[in-house]
């Protein structure tokens, strides 16, 4: 029983990680992916993201997520935190930037996972048009 007890407890701290596990996270993402050039210097969960999964301030480096991505699959949050990881190297969304974020073997299906998300969350009928922003 106490095995048990202890998978699930890991299990949801890899679904719930603290700020401490997102910058061990990102390390590890930018070790695999970004051959360790990527390097922030903290990476926080945040309340006040409503209409971004993430975002960063190169200058600091700085990285924010937005605590809706609570509970997503791993997955999902490593491709935010990727994602956030190619800004502290490439500011803008230009070929080079997603070359880079394509480095993540998930980031076409996170992205579609996301955008499922936004749709289901806004209401099909109520789309502004508007799509879930960085």
């Amino acid at each position: 029983m106490r095995r048990m007890l202890d998978r699930l407890a890991a299990k949801e701290q890899r679904r719930r990680p603290s700020d401490e596990g997102l910058l061990e996270r990102a390390n590890e993402l930018s070790a695999r992916y970004l051959d360790n050039r990527a390097r922030p210097v903290s990476v926080r969960w945040v309340e006040n993201q409503h209409h971004r999964w993430g975002s960063c301030t190169p200058d600091h480096g700085t990285i924010r997520i937005s605590t809706r991505l609570r509970g997503m699959p791993a997955w999902v949050v490593d491709y935010v935190i990727m994602h956030e990881l190619v800004h502290l190297l490439v500011p803008s969304h230009g070929p080079r930037f997603w070359a880079l974020v394509e480095n993540y073997p998930r980031a076409e299906r996170a992205r579609g996972f996301l955008e499922g998300f936004s749709m289901a969350s806004n209401g099909a009928a109520e789309d502004s048009g508007a799509p879930e922003e960085w």
